[in-house]
């Protein structure tokens, strides 16, 4: 597919939501290994303990960040396995326009992603895509994070 094919399929999703990705559990294990690769060890995210007598979640929490990281697998998971656009070499993460944290992640909780198309416009030798990326907890109203994700697709 050429970059003007890939850019007018595109624009025509623009506003629409895409299928929501499957969900993910994130456990106690995912937080403590997100602590030790980041260096934070706030209590209310890996003392289980302390955090069920004294968090006002009454429980450990996800980092913001580490639910924030999740985005790009979050995105991939779906019932579409193949490469989306045939002739993009290569996808990647360009920045953030905007992250909101409405909701904590309690340990163990599942979470998805919904993503709306926003915006595409060419760049040399890509296509730049801003979506609005929204990750819902499994059951509960507020989402975790709300968040303006910008995104490349080079072609070959």
């Amino acid at each position: 597919m050429s970059i003007d094919d890939v850019r007018a399929q595109l624009e025509a999703q623009i506003g629409q939501e895409a299928p929501a990705s499957d969900w993910v559990q994130v456990d106690q294990k995912r937080i403590d290994q997100f602590a030790e690769a980041t260096g934070d060890h706030q209590w209310i995210h890996v003392d289980v303990d302390r955090s069920k007598r004294e968090s006002p979640y009454g429980a450990p929490i996800a980092h913001g960040y580490l639910t924030l990281s999740l985005l790009p697998m979050l995105a991939s998971l779906g019932p579409d396995e193949q490469p989306r656009y045939p002739g993009v070499k290569l996808s990647v993460n360009y920045g953030l326009n905007r992250v909101r944290f409405p909701a904590a992640v309690r340990s163990g909780a599942r979470v998805r992603a919904r993503t709306i198309l926003k915006e595409v416009t060419e760049v040399p030798g890509a296509l730049q895509l801003v979506r609005v990326v929204t990750i819902d907890i499994e059951g509960e109203e507020k989402p975790a994070c709300v968040a303006e994700s910008v995104s490349r697709l080079y072609f070959e």
